[in-house]
């Protein structure tokens, strides 16, 4: 059992480690959990790439933290993706797949016709993660997939992911591309943990970041609704968590630094839902995404 737990920060979870001579990519660095869990990896020692949509904030935020290079990402386009994957070049030990967009007020879809938050959230990520599987493996990387709660909203909806026949949901659509980050973990741990390579889903928290923008009132009302919002460094905690504990195993869902209990019914928006971790349904959303990469889109 971890001793961390919700009011446990980032920094706090790397305390007493060494990560010299270890190299880190967070996606989404340069604002919220992302910056913190940067600082938390640059603070242990690792040598951290900030993979960012703004690189003159992407820049500030090296200055503050010390990272070592700020790289443009736009992960909904693959040409961007794999632009970023081309310069990387050697061993790689920490990928933090970080970046989203939620709740997104009208349909929008990328160039190749894919619902925007699915391919932000999880093709991108998706593309990056296999673009970089080299050297990931080559001394024994770890991937952290960052979810949410929000996949207790919707499982992955195979038949019509970008609502061509739904009339479209923002939080649904949300939940989807979470529980996506979730699949991919578990479809992730049984192809790559023979490399080496360890794969793990995670909720941060409630926290106030500007990934509430396209829901101005939101964070009001969730905690007129009692929720206990984290800061940005208690939100980093399980991020950096996963990233550096030792002995974890792959293929699983923690939230406050813990593995999470599987559940069956949305209660108190907490824990993993069953249908997030299921084999078969990894393997769908695994043989899809592949096609799509095949496709170029």
């Amino acid at each position: 059992m971890s001793r961390f737990g919700f009011e446990s920060t980032a920094l706090e979870v790397v305390e007493g480690i060494d990560l010299s001579g270890r190299r880190a990519i967070v996606t989404g660095a340069a604002s919220g959990i992302g910056i913190e869990t940067a600082r938390a990896l640059a603070h242990a020692g690792a040598e951290v790439t900030l993979a960012v949509r703004d690189i003159d904030a992407g820049e500030r935020v090296a200055t503050e933290i010390g990272a070592a290079a700020v790289e443009y990402l736009e992960l909904a386009e693959l040409e961007s993706v794999e632009a970023f994957a081309r310069k990387w070049d050697g061993p790689l030990h920490v990928l933090v797949n970080n970046a989203g967009v939620m709740a997104i007020p009208e349909l929008r879809r990328n160039d190749a016709g894919l619902e925007l938050q699915f391919a932000t959230n999880h093709v991108g990520h998706f593309a990056l993660a296999n673009a970089l599987h080299g050297a990931l493996a080559a001394e024994g990387g770890r991937i952290v997939a960052v979810s949410s709660r929000g996949h207790l909203w919707s499982p992955v909806v195979f038949d019509d992911i970008n609502y061509a026949f739904r009339s479209y949901d923002p939080w649904g659509a949300y939940g989807q591309s979470k529980t996506a980050n979730v699949l991919f973990a578990v479809g992730a741990h049984a192809r790559w943990a023979r490399d080496g390579i360890t794969t793990n889903a995670l909720h941060p928290g409630g926290i106030a970041t500007r990934l509430q923008r396209y829901q101005p009132g939101r964070i009001e009302q969730v905690i007129k609704e009692g929720l206990v919002l984290k800061t940005p460094e208690q939100g980093a905690a399980t991020s950096v968590y996963l990233a550096t504990a030792p002995g974890l195993e792959g293929g699983r869902y923690f939230e406050d630094c813990r593995e999470a209990e599987v559940v069956d019914e949305r209660g108190d928006e907490t824990g993993v839902a069953r249908y997030a971790l299921d084999p078969d349904g990894a393997d769908r959303l695994w043989a899809y995404s592949e096609r799509l990469l095949a496709a170029k889109v």
